[in-house]
């Protein structure tokens, strides 16, 4: 294919006489494209209220139901990957030196295998909130992360004085 190349410009004026070659539009590579698209299907958005809710739900002093355990440790471990890499990609172990450790301790968490037994299961998931909570306020401390829209001090205005 040959190039295209633009017009010289209007040099009575004392201007720069110049050839630029353009070449023709090439469509992108379709393979690319499908392999970006399922990455974008695949995103899930940081959403710092769904964290807190499922931490919360990992945490609480009553387990959760033995059914609902296994998506909830899904989602537990989607957010450890997240923050791992909120964390590696905001270079905070080099502004914080408590960031390395928790990442390790991410890391750790989220690769060891779920427990058989309901007993167990449930401390691997509280390990896993922990984990999640500690690295997520480290992260929100640092401005790596948007801290949850629920814990914003303006978030209920007062009403105006005078009212009931």
């Amino acid at each position: 294919m040959t190039t295209v190349a633009l017009s010289r410009r209007d040099t009575s004026a004392g201007a720069a006489r110049w050839m630029r070659p353009v070449e023709p539009a090439r469509l992108p590579d379709r393979a690319a494209v499908e392999s970006a698209l399922a990455a974008l299907r695949a995103w899930d958005p940081y959403d710092g209220d769904a964290w807190l809710d499922d931490v919360a739900d990992a945490l609480d002093s009553a387990p959760p139901a033995e059914h609902l355990m296994d998506e909830l440790a899904q989602r537990l471990c989607g957010y450890l990957m997240q923050l791992v890499s909120y964390a590696v990609n905001s270079e905070a172990e080099l502004r914080d030196e408590r960031a390395t450790r928790l990442i390790v301790r991410a890391r750790e968490v989220r690769e060891e295998e779920p427990p058989g037994d309901y007993p167990r299961s449930v401390g691997h998931l509280r390990r896993m909130g922990w984990a999640v909570n500690e690295l997520h306020d480290l992260l929100v401390e640092l401005h790596a992360v948007k801290g949850p829209d629920s814990l914003k001090e303006d978030r209920w205005p007062t009403p105006p004085q005078g009212t009931p």
